[in-house]
């Protein structure tokens, strides 16, 4: 048999588009139908952005220039609930106590991680169960962390003066003193979010090649050498959006004030967000409440802003 005859008796595929006279209207509906379910789990994670991301956006624009208390029509008042909110004695407190915040939590809750991501990855042993020790307070709910440091904190029966007082050190009083009630909120914050800053922290160790620490040992490097001459240039990007995001989720803290402290004393645990919720359930004035989330959610753009700017430039 020749080749040409192979050739022929071979049956000739069908090809990958339609026919030329296969009707469009037809081949449309068939690639619609399968990718049905693709569509179907599209529009359902739209809807949900819509109802639950998009649209209350959308109302807190609208309400923070209105005067409405959801029973009457709401009325237009323009620019009045933002003056109403800045001139209260509160809101400057409220700004500097999330600033202050933010701060101090970038200094232990920042840090603390990073370390602790340094130690772990330079065991040789329990690296999983301490992997999971530390990622433990992560998969408790946010409120039971909170109420179990808000026994720690009790001036009376409280873990942390128990301790103090067995070392022979003078107990605090930790929630009811200007000067330690905001660092106390910042050690809770810090130890309910530990575990997923040293998961990721870890992850990026790990992904550096090792031939660059065997290169540095060979060099005579020590550990802190190590860290900073080799650990830190290649983490740096993962560093710079650590931080970023911890900004983000810290300018909103609010269970923290909400459950241990009520903002006292004297506000010095009153940040943006409890302001806001205490214009909105507590004062019922829900213009006020919006034109501080409206304010807040600014500042919190121009941080989402360069988060994905750093993102992308990671992603190179």
């Amino acid at each position: 048999m020749t080749v040409t005859q192979e050739r022929v008796r071979r049956p000739q595929s069908r090809a990958a588009g339609p026919r030329p006279d296969e009707d469009p209207r037809g081949a449309l509906k068939r690639s619609v139908g399968r990718n049905l379910t693709a569509y179907g789990f599209l529009c359902g994670a739209l809807i949900c952005f819509a109802l639950f991301s998009w649209y209350p956006m959308i109302r807190e624009v609208v309400l923070s220039f209105q005067e409405n208390n959801f029973v009457d029509p709401g009325k237009w008042v323009g620019f009045d609930n933002f003056r109403t909110v800045i001139e209260d004695p509160a809101f400057r407190q409220a700004w500097l106590n999330t600033a202050v915040f933010s701060g101090l939590a970038l200094v232990v809750g920042y840090a603390v991680p990073f370390v602790l991501a340094i130690v772990l990855n330079e065991l040789k042993h329990a690296k999983a169960y301490l992997r999971f020790v530390v990622y433990l307070p992560v998969m408790l709910p946010p409120a039971v962390a909170v109420l179990l440091f808000k026994w720690f904190y009790d001036p009376g029966a409280g873990l942390f003066n128990q301790v103090l007082d067995s070392v022979g050190l003078p107990t605090l009083s930790w929630l009811d003193s200007t000067s330690t009630a905001l660092i106390s909120l910042v050690l809770v914050s810090t130890w309910m979010n530990l575990g997923t800053g040293t998961l990721i922290y870890l992850a990026a160790l790990q992904s550096i090649p090792g031939d660059l620490y065997e290169s540095a040992e060979l060099d005579g490097a020590g550990l802190f050498r190590r860290v900073w001459h080799v650990t830190i240039p290649q983490t740096k990007l993962i560093l710079l959006v650590m931080l970023l995001l911890q900004v983000v989720a810290t300018m909103q803290v609010f269970i923290e004030p909400y459950l241990l402290t009520g903002g006292g004393p004297e506000n010095a645990t009153v940040t943006v967000a409890y302001l806001m919720y205490q214009y909105a359930f507590n004062f019922g004035d829900f213009g006020g409440g919006s034109a501080l989330g409206l304010m807040l959610m600014i500042v919190l753009m121009v941080f989402s802003t360069i988060y994905l700017r750093v993102s992308r430039e990671a992603e190179r």
